[in-house]
């Protein structure tokens, strides 16, 4: 009986380390369509869909809620790519990929001249990456067409 328990666990814990593994396989696939993309074949709506199948797998995995708003921006869905970036930064524990996901948001608002909220979405780029000058750019530039806007 306790070889049967032990065997059970063991394989509880290899099937979550496969489904670990799975959501990451579709990241890179997504990826690898991605750069295809960027060579000139726009295979983003596949990309989508492995980004879709991570987050399936996992709808914690910051990474491929970024990568699929990415994607999304690429097919110029801009409102649910906004979407996907609000639930990776809920989830992104790094600095550097925060400030990417709030540069992006910044990115979008500023498109849609929703100057306050852009200018708040560079701000906390800027908070988690105070070296970014694109960013520090971007914030200058936004704030300038706010207060143009008001006159």
């Amino acid at each position: 009986m306790n070889r049967f328990v032990v065997m059970l666990m063991t394989l509880c814990c290899c099937i979550v380390s496969v489904q670990a593994q799975t959501a990451r396989d579709y990241i890179r696939r997504g990826n690898r369509l991605m750069l295809d993309t960027l060579g000139g074949n726009d295979e983003s709506e596949k990309a989508i869909v492995q980004y879709k199948k991570a987050i399936e797998m996992d709808t914690t995995m910051a990474i491929a809620h970024y990568n699929l708003g990415t994607a999304l921006i690429r097919q110029n869905n801009a409102q649910e790519a906004m979407k996907e970036f609000q639930t990776a930064a809920k989830f992104e524990t790094d600095k550097k990929r925060l400030s990417d996901i709030y540069h992006n948001m910044g990115v979008i608002l500023h498109v849609n001249k929703q100057y306050p909220q852009c200018i708040e979405a560079y701000k906390e780029a800027l908070r988690n990456n105070p070296k970014d000058d694109e960013t520090r750019y971007n914030l200058a530039l936004a704030q300038k067409m706010l207060k143009d806007q008001q006159q």
